[in-house]
């Protein structure tokens, strides 16, 4: 859109933000103090408005997407990882890789764990699948919560071409973590493993199941047969 810059849309998003709805978000990602997200500011506007603005936004020049990433307004940087979710689909290789390289600048702003889920696999996944996989390995051993949740949740975009070993390899360094948001998500992309090759999961499993956190194995087995889900809780594989 010709004239846009990042101030007139956070000027729209103001007007379309909703206290109720922000009110309702402030509590689900847990915004209170000592909580994951503490101090994120919510204005109340939906995901489905977000994603219809995108169109509208494509063409914004990286350095406002970029300035809308580093707001304090969580939807403003939800939104700047959606246009560059779509700006790098359909990106060349050079824009890819600039894009690639603004995100893994601005992972202090990829801050909680919709903003992570919503982008790394089609960013960080996406840009590394043909490429050396170190960067994945680096984010895994971050003290940031949120670049140790980036470095699973890429995966996913490998795990969706049927290649496993970069999840199987960053799960097991995440065996040991103390978050329960790493915990849902390695389970989570053992689960999606296990959708397509069960036995590729299996066999990860049956090595490290007993060491697992127990949320962890609960998600990872959570669409198993109730009799296997239930020997694996109780350690008799």
């Amino acid at each position: 859109m010709i004239g846009m810059t990042h101030k007139k849309i956070q000027q729209r998003l103001k007007d379309l933000g909703n206290a109720q709805h922000a009110t309702v978000s402030q509590r689900f990602f847990k915004t209170g103090p000592g909580q994951y997200g503490e101090g994120d500011v919510f204005i109340g506007v939906r995901v489905p408005v977000l994603r219809k603005l995108v169109k509208e936004y494509l063409a914004l020049p990286l350095k406002d997407v970029q300035s809308l990433l580093r707001s304090k307004i969580h939807e403003e940087r939800l939104l700047a990882l959606l246009i560059l979710v779509d700006k790098f689909k359909k990106g060349d290789p050079s824009i890819k890789k600039d894009i690639y390289d603004l995100y893994l600048k601005s992972t202090p702003f990829v801050n909680n764990w919709d903003l992570v889920d919503a982008s790394a696999e089609h960013i960080v996944g996406a840009y590394l699948r043909d490429k050396n996989k170190t960067p994945l390995q680096r984010l895994a051993k971050s003290d940031n919560l949120w670049e140790r949740r980036i470095s699973i949740m890429a995966t996913f975009h490998f795990i969706k071409h049927h290649e496993f070993s970069q999840t199987l390899r960053i799960s097991k360094m995440l065996l040991n973590d103390q978050q329960d948001l790493i915990h849902k998500a390695v389970g989570w992309m053992l689960r999606e493993i296990g959708k397509r090759e069960l036995v590729i999961q299996e066999g990860f499993l049956k090595d490290c199941y007993k060491v697992m956190p127990r949320t962890m194995l609960r998600y990872a087995i959570e669409k198993f047969p109730e009799p296997k889900r239930q020997r694996y809780l109780k350690g008799k594989i």
